[in-house]
């Protein structure tokens, strides 16, 4: 085994333990800190891609701000102190329907592998990432999803104000 593999094999696991310690964390702020881990595997995993200003990015605008932004919206709601059975009881449906669509993931990720099994592995082209390739990519092939981002990222901050100012 390659020493990418097995980087790859431990950064796996590490991140899905990560995402299951998300999902079964009773405390907000715990699932937070698992995303946290989630987000910085990712960072990784790009790095292993040899695209270090992804990686960055990923570190800084995730791992940091958009963090920091979860973690001030849980403090400010006080989502860490709800009671699980007082939710779990307005919203029964949800399990049945987050089991089916799991089943679903694993089959279609089942496929997915089962296809992929036989063919020759092919080497990826490298990820042409710098600033320059990001910024023109951004502004020449996704101006309109970057522009409604940037909508709905002012929409969250009016909410954000509305929502911390006294009546």
């Amino acid at each position: 085994m390659s020493g990418e593999l097995i980087v790859f094999i431990v950064l796996a696991i590490i991140s899905v333990a990560a995402a299951t310690g998300l999902l079964t964390s009773r405390n907000a702020v715990y699932a937070a800190l698992f995303l946290i881990i989630n987000f910085a595997t990712v960072a990784v995993m790009y790095l292993m891609l040899n695209a270090p200003f992804l990686a960055i990015i990923q570190i800084s605008v995730y791992a940091g701000a958009i963090m920091v932004l979860f973690l001030f919206v849980i403090m400010l709601l006080g989502a860490e102190r709800l009671n699980g059975e007082v939710l779990s009881k307005d919203l029964k449906w949800q399990r049945p329907l987050a089991g089916g669509l799991g089943v679903l993931l694993l089959i279609q990720a089942a496929y997915v592998f089962v296809s992929r099994f036989g063919a020759s592995p092919v080497a990826p082209d490298l990820i042409k990432s710098g600033p320059m390739e990001i910024g023109m990519k951004l502004f020449n092939s996704y101006l309109l999803p970057f522009e409604v981002t940037s909508v709905l990222l002012l929409v969250a901050i009016i909410g954000a104000v509305v929502l911390t100012r006294e009546k």
